[in-house]
């Protein structure tokens, strides 16, 4: 197995993504992964993050690639879980991605770090690391009308997203944020 081969098969689990890390891991060295941006079998992305140039797109890359190029530890937050699972109408701009570590890489302008202010369950949907359904929910009640919450909360439980129990927590939240209005 060539090197490039062993690229591309971390790449091929990862949506056509491969981090230098991941890539010395498998034995390749720097060098050798600027050799393959040269001769166009990888594009560069981002600071120590490469994309594979012949790859099936999927409609889960932008998600993944914005979590990849915040680095470790790093997830996806609030509209952004519900663009992804095509929730509330949701639809942002900005790639909001969730990291407790310092930022300091320059990033895309499409993708928006934030500090998560609550504790919050990491789950992994589609093989990226993502704040839970019900948790994203809860995060979005300042940015996203409550009409649209409660229909995203009803459709995700339809989908099983949800729990029971997290779609009746949810349904106090929102009964109770009718009420102080």
């Amino acid at each position: 197995m060539t090197h490039f081969d062993e690229i591309y098969e971390i790449a091929a689990d990862n949506y056509g993504l491969v981090t230098t890390a991941q890539a010395k891991e498998a034995g390749v060295i720097g060098v050798e992964l600027a050799r393959y941006v040269k001769d166009g079998r990888l594009e560069k992305l981002g600071h120590g993050l490469y994309k594979l140039t012949r790859y099936v797109p999927t409609d889960y890359d932008r998600f993944a690639e914005a979590v990849a190029q915040v680095g470790r530890g790093a997830y996806l937050y609030g509209d952004a879980v519900l663009s992804m699972h095509n929730l509330a109408f949701a639809n942002p701009s900005r790639i909001q991605v969730a990291t407790s570590e310092r930022v300091r890489k320059k990033l895309p302008s499409w993708v928006r770090v934030v500090r998560p202010k609550e504790p919050t369950t990491v789950v992994y949907d589609e093989g990226i690391p993502a704040q839970s359904v019900s948790d994203a929910i809860l995060a979005s009640r300042n940015s996203i009308m409550r009409e649209r919450l409660v229909d995203a909360a009803r459709e995700a439980r339809r989908q099983r997203l949800l729990a029971l129990g997290e779609y009746e927590k949810l349904q106090e939240v929102f009964d109770e944020l009718e009420g102080t209005q």
